[in-house]
């Protein structure tokens, strides 16, 4: 690879990393082509972007970033890296325990969702128990229907009643 052609490489992961604030940093090295395939596959139809990319390069990207919170993920970077962009905040962590399942890896190097890293591979459960926007929407709309649920509830019985005592 020529040198413009890793500066090319280099600003086209500064502006990844830039227009995404869900990041995912695994090692997938000691997995078979065929079962990088089938994680490639998974993720692929959640809609999340996997890209092996050269430590030195990530790093140099990260470097130049806007948010200098990245720069936390570099520790990070050893071995093969698997780089892994994702809309919903959770969705890579699941993927990524479901597929050990049946092998140890791929493992979790690193992450960077919303503004907070998680280091290690011990931190996938908590990533796995993180809410994405849309559950976390469900939950807040659950929770204002409630009390007017509430009210209609025993507006319909009060009105029941009232029917009876006439």
């Amino acid at each position: 690879m020529t040198k413009t052609e890793k500066t090319q490489v280099i600003e086209q992961l500064v502006e990844k990393l830039n227009a995404n604030n869900k990041i995912y940093l695994a090692d997938c090295s000691s997995l078979t082509v065929e079962k990088v395939n089938a994680f490639r596959k998974q993720c692929f139809e959640k809609h999340i972007s996997v890209t092996v990319i050269k430590n030195t390069l990530l790093k140099k990207a990260i470097e130049k970033a806007n948010d200098s919170k990245l720069t936390e993920l570099i520790p990070a970077l050893k071995g093969e890296t698997a780089l892994i962009f994702t809309d919903i905040s959770n969705a890579p962590a699941k993927i990524i325990k479901d597929f050990r399942k049946n092998d140890k890896k791929p493992a979790l190097k690193a992450a960077y969702v919303e503004e907070m890293i998680f280091i290690g591979d011990e931190q996938l459960d908590a990533l796995v128990g993180l809410k994405s926007k849309n559950e976390l929407l469900g939950e807040v709309i659950g929770l204002l229907q409630s009390p007017i649920q509430r009210v209609l509830g025993a507006l319909e019985n009060k009105g029941g009643n009232e029917d009876v005592a006439a």
